[in-house]
C-alpha cells in the first residue's frame, strides 16, 4: 500500500526564501535574500554572563517544564515594553510566550481557520505568513495597498463581498516585503472598518522598534477598543533570533484559545531561553542594544539606496523605508525577477523574487532586498553586480535617473 499523506500537503511547498538561502551559504555570495539580523549586534558577552547566572541561581527551574503561558517575569517585561514603546496597554496576563512569532501565525490558523475561510491581507504580504496559514487551506483575499497602507475602501468592498471572512493579517510597520509603514489615518480607518464588522485582526509587528526616522506611530493594538487585535511580537529582530522567543498579546477570551492549541503543539516555549531574556532585560538596557541595531541598519539602508541610485537603470522603481530590514524593487513589466535571480546567482548575488509574496500569484517583475545582514562595502558591491545584470536586461548601458517607487510613510 502506497504512503498516503493528508490532503493539506497537496498545497504546501518549501519556503522559497529558505531554498534560496541554501544557495547563498557560499561565502562568495552576497545575499540580500534572508531577513537575517546583523550577527555583530548580538550581545554575546552579556548573554554568556546571563546564561551562567540563570543556571547558577535558578538552574533547576530553568531546566524544568514550565507553564504554557510563559515565564511571569518575561511576560511582565513584555507588557511594560508594549506600553512604553507601542502605546498598547496590555496586562501581563494577556501575554502568551511563543516559539518565535512564526508559531503565533501557526497557532492563529489552528484557532480561526476552517478550509475555505477567507484571510484578508495586504498585497503583497509576508511569505512566512502565507506558508503558515496555507496549512489550514484558507483562501487569501488580497487587498490593494499603497505607500500609506491598506486601502480602506477596498477593504470594505472585499469584506462586503466575502461572507466567509475570518480574519485580517497585516504588518503596519516597515512591512515585509515592501518596507512600507501605514499612516496614522489609515490605521484609524482600518480599525473603524474591522470594528464595525467584528473581524479579528492579526497585527504582526517584528520591526516596529527599528525606526530610523520619523515619528513612532501607535500599534493597531493601542487603538483597538473592542479587543479584536491579536498582536504578534518577537525578540528575533531586536535581540537574538536563535533564542526563538516571541509573544502573542490578546484579550483573555482569545488568548485562552491560543493557550489550548499551544499546549497541543509544544506544551510550552523553552524555559531556559525565556529566563535568559528576562534576566538580560533586568541586568542590561535592551533599549541601548536596540539603538545600536537601528544605527547599523540605518547606515546599511542608506548605503543600499545610494548604490541603487548609482547602479540601477531607468525604469526600475524602489521604496525607501523609514525603518525595518527590507526595501522593494519593481522592474519594468517585461522582466521576470526569477530569471533575473538566475543571472544574479551566476554573479554571486541573491535576492528574493517578489511573486512569492502575492498569495494569488502574479507580479513577477518585483523583488525584495534585505539590507540588515551585509556591511556597507558588500552592499555596494552586491548592488553593483545586480545593477550590471539589470542594465543588460533592460538594454541600457549607463545607469541614470532612478526614481523611488513611493517613500514609506513616516507618520
Amino acid at each position: 500500500m502506497a504512503v498516503q499523506f493528508a490532503k493539506r500537503m497537496e498545497s504546501l511547498k518549501a519556503s522559497e526564501i529558505r531554498e534560496i538561502l541554501k544557495v547563498t551559504q557560499r561565502p562568495e555570495v552576497i545575499s540580500f535574500a534572508g531577513g537575517l539580523p546583523a550577527p555583530e549586534c548580538f550581545p554575546v558577552d552579556e548573554m554568556r554572563e546571563v546564561a551562567a547566572r540563570v543556571l547558577s541561581e535558578r538552574g533547576r527551574v530553568a531546566l524544568q517544564y514550565s507553564t504554557t503561558e510563559g515565564d511571569p517575569a518575561l511576560r511582565r517585561a513584555i507588557a511594560e515594553r508594549m506600553r512604553d514603546r507601542l502605546a498598547a496597554d496590555v496586562p501581563p496576563e494577556e501575554v502568551l510566550i511563543t516559539s518565535g512569532s512564526q508559531q503565533g501565525l501557526d497557532l492563529t490558523g489552528k484557532v480561526f481557520l476552517d478550509e475555505g475561510d477567507a484571510v484578508l491581507c495586504e498585497s503583497p504580504t509576508y511569505l512566512g505568513a502565507i506558508n503558515a496559514l496555507q496549512v489550514y487551506r484558507p483562501r487569501f483575499v488580497e487587498v490593494p495597498t499603497d505607500d500609506d497602507g491598506m486601502l480602506p475602501e477596498e477593504l470594505d468592498k472585499r469584506l462586503a463581498a466575502e461572507p466567509r471572512a475570518k480574519l485580517a493579517y497585516v504588518i503596519p510597520d516597515f512591512q515585509n516585503p515592501t518596507g512600507r509603514t501605514w499612516s496614522l489615518a489609515r490605521r484609524h480607518a482600518f480599525m473603524e472598518i474591522v470594528s464595525r464588522r467584528k473581524l479579528p485582526v492579526v497585527e504582526d509587528n517584528p520591526y516596529g522598534e527599528l525606526r530610523f526616522e520619523g515619528t513612532p506611530l501607535p500599534a493597531l493594538k493601542a487603538i483597538d477598543p473592542d479587543g479584536l487585535v491579536v498582536f504578534l511580537g518577537t525578540f528575533s529582530k531586536i535581540f537574538c533570533p536563535g533564542l526563538r522567543i516571541g509573544w502573542l498579546a490578546a484579550r483573555r477570551r482569545l488568548l485562552e484559545k491560543y493557550v489550548v492549541v499551544k499546549q497541543g503543539a509544544d506544551l510550552h516555549t523553552s524555559t531556559l531561553a525565556q529566563m535568559q531574556i528576562a534576566a538580560y532585560v533586568e541586568a542590561y538596557d535592551l533599549d541601548d542594544n536596540v539603538a545600536r541595531i537601528r544605527e547599523v541598519y540605518r547606515r546599511r539602508r542608506d548605503a543600499m539606496i545610494r548604490a541603487i541610485e548609482a547602479e540601477f537603470p531607468p525604469g526600475v522603481r524602489f521604496t525607501r523605508p523609514h525603518g525595518g530590514l527590507f526595501l522593494w524593487v519593481e522592474l519594468p513589466a517585461s522582466l521576470n525577477a526569477r530569471e533575473v535571480l538566475a543571472r544574479c546567482v551566476a554573479e554571486n548575488v541573491a535576492f528574493v523574487p517578489g511573486g512569492s509574496f502575492f498569495p494569488n500569484g502574479g507580479h513577477e517583475n518585483t523583488f525584495r532586498l534585505n539590507f540588515s545582514n551585509m556591511p556597507e562595502p558588500r552592499i555596494a558591491e552586491g548592488i553593483a553586480r545586480l545593477g550590471r545584470v539589470l542594465r543588460e536586461l533592460v538594454g541600457r548601458v549607463e545607469p541614470s535617473g532612478v526614481r523611488e517607487a513611493g517613500v514609506a510613510a513616516a507618520g
